[in-house]
């Protein structure tokens, strides 16, 4: 009866202003969770799926979503001015979506569908991924590398068929040549049926009787190749250059997948970047912080000249403009580096540089140093 029912919001556990997406996920992980595949021979559980399904293909439907915010349960009872009764699971195209998920995942990666599988065809080669180190140099102003990598070529002796020459694939008896097997499942919704890679033939429709004694059937031998890797001026640590074509061979006539090679910057011991801008330190004496003049700073385009302001005070930061990391997109755009200035002070003085330091506070104080003040007393104790 109607007033038995759960409210179709709670048994989803979506708020009332839910809106597709979040019905669409909530429904997915309670289908999941309770299909009867999944927990066989409990009935709970299949009271809870039915209970999901019929509150998920209400609510999906905006007709029906309108009815029974109105009216409630009643909309499909024939009562309080409802349309009728419930008129069982519509919005079926997007209930099958979420099923050929579902059993994708009880059956291997297969996908259910209403009507017969599909055939096989082309299927691109997976991708290849390898990596590369270059210096930080490198990675701001480009370079080009050559590396090396397991690639698969074409067998001479079988011309990639993987078949002993004078031969050739027969039709996969088991799928008649389709890459696919069609299981049919019963359920309270109707017959579903499961669509699965051919076991037998791995889907290409295909099946080698008498093998290819060079490369035994794969069709492929491995070999070293060696490549030429153009590597952008701007790239950063972590990045990937893409080569099309260097990757897996694919089947069926698919082509190749690519080479995908990851760029390892290595540490400078200078310099630091972030983005486009590139950071460091440079030490001056305590003498040009106080009275100023030219400095050389190490640059990736080499030492450049920096006039230091008198007084500059330590970790003082200075930009030189353009000196940076050229932009990937543009490489007459570059970014900035960004110089902190940091005051030394002496760990070791002899006394003639020790009396000039006094010399040179008392000039600033004012006032005689202690030990001078110290030594001026003892004159005069004498």
């Amino acid at each position: 009866m109607a007033e038995s029912k759960r409210d179709y919001y709670e048994v989803l556990g979506v708020p009332k202003d839910a809106d597709d997406a979040a019905l669409k996920k909530a429904y997915r992980a309670l289908a999941k969770k309770y299909h009867p595949d999944a927990n066989p021979g409990d009935k709970e559980a299949e009271i809870k799926f039915k209970e999901a399904s019929e509150a998920y293909s209400v609510l999906s439907d905006p007709e029906k979503r309108k009815q029974y915010d109105q009216f409630g349960h009643a909309a499909f009872d024939g009562g309080a001015g409802g349309a009728g009764g419930f008129s069982g699971y519509g919005n079926f195209t997007d209930m099958g979506d979420i099923f050929g998920d579902i059993f994708g995942d009880f059956f291997g990666g297969g996908r259910s569908y209403r009507s017969g599988g599909r055939s096989s065809g082309p299927m691109r080669g997976a991708s290849v991924r390898t990596s590369v180190r270059i210096t930080f140099e490198e990675a701001v102003f480009g370079c080009e590398k050559e590396i090396e990598i397991n690639y698969k070529e074409e067998c001479s002796d079988c011309h990639g068929t993987g078949a002993k020459p004078g031969t050739s694939p027969q039709t996969c008896p088991k799928c008649n040549g389709k890459g696919k097997i069609v299981y049919t499942q019963d359920w309270f919704l109707g017959s579903m049926q499961n669509v699965q890679t051919c076991p037998d033939c791995g889907g290409t429709g295909k099946v080698i009787k008498e093998k290819c004694p060079k490369c035994y059937g794969s069709g492929y031998i491995s070999t070293r190749k060696k490549f030429k890797v153009t590597v952008p001026a701007g790239i950063d640590n972590g990045q990937s250059i893409r080569l099309a074509g260097k990757g897996e061979p694919g089947t069926g006539g698919g082509e190749r997948g690519d080479l995908l090679v990851e760029v390892v910057v290595s540490a400078h011991p200078i310099f630091k970047r972030q983005n486009m801008n590139i950071f460091s330190t440079v030490p001056i004496s305590f003498a040009k912080a106080a009275l100023g003049g030219p400095i050389r700073i190490k640059t990736v385009d080499g030492e450049v000249e920096y006039d230091v302001k008198a007084g500059t005070q330590t970790d003082t930061k200075v930009r030189l403009k353009g000196k940076g990391v050229p932009s990937l997109r543009n490489r007459a755009v570059r970014g900035d580096h960004y110089v902190t200035l940091v005051v030394q002070v002496p760990e070791r003085l002899n006394e003639e540089q020790r009396e000039a330091l006094r010399r040179f506070d008392e000039a600033m104080t004012g006032n005689s140093s202690d030990s001078e003040r110290h030594r001026k007393k003892g004159f005069f104790n004498k």
